[in-house]
């Protein structure tokens, strides 16, 4: 597997909408960068988050995921509790090719306030919006940017298309748009 170059994602996006909307050039003024770097992208979070909450009292489960978890809120910056857990989603929708696996790793600028993002491989075929993991590993209130740079992904290209996509085998998330919690 080989990681592709700007020019490539440039071509892959604007020729086959592989991630829409597309910014061509490294966006930084006054933000958190975003946009087309030498071999990644860096994609933004949305304004749409969900914020970890015990009020309810519930049990995390991922076999059955009870949505009182969360707090729904729609802002600029999201304020994630100390040593909490936010999930929200990337302004740009993706649509992977068949022969390519997408890494992504956290933003430094994030990284070096102690807030972590996490997100699993983007598989062959699959589609969405990506619901980021965004956590709060300090004993401080954290903030997190709407519309700024929360990561970036690596495009790695196969030696040949997959057997079997993850379109094919109908993933659970695939076509995802907004912030999805865990399905079983």
């Amino acid at each position: 597997m080989t990681v592709q170059s700007d020019r490539w994602i440039r071509e892959q996006a604007e020729a086959h909408g592989m991630i829409e909307p597309f910014v061509e050039a490294q966006r930084r003024d006054g933000c958190i960068s975003y946009g087309l770097s030498s071999y990644g992208y860096d994609a933004r979070v949305a304004d749409e988050f969900k914020i970890f909450t015990n009020v309810h009292s519930v049990t995390v489960d991922p076999k059955n995921f009870d949505p009182d978890s969360f707090v729904d809120r729609q802002t600029d910056c999201c304020i994630i509790p100390p040593n909490s857990f936010a999930l929200a989603r990337t302004v740009e929708y993706f649509r992977v090719p068949r022969d390519v696996l997408v890494i992504c790793l956290g933003k430094s600028t994030y990284a070096r306030c102690g807030i972590i993002v996490n997100v699993t491989p983007l598989e062959p075929g699959w589609e969405g919006h990506v619901t980021l993991e965004f956590s709060n590993t300090t004993p401080l209130p954290a903030k997190v940017y709407a519309n700024e740079g929360a990561c970036q992904f690596l495009f790695l290209k196969g030696n040949e298309p997959c057997e079997v996509s993850y379109a094919d085998r109908a993933g659970k998330y695939m076509g995802q748009r907004g912030v999805t919690l865990p399905k079983l």
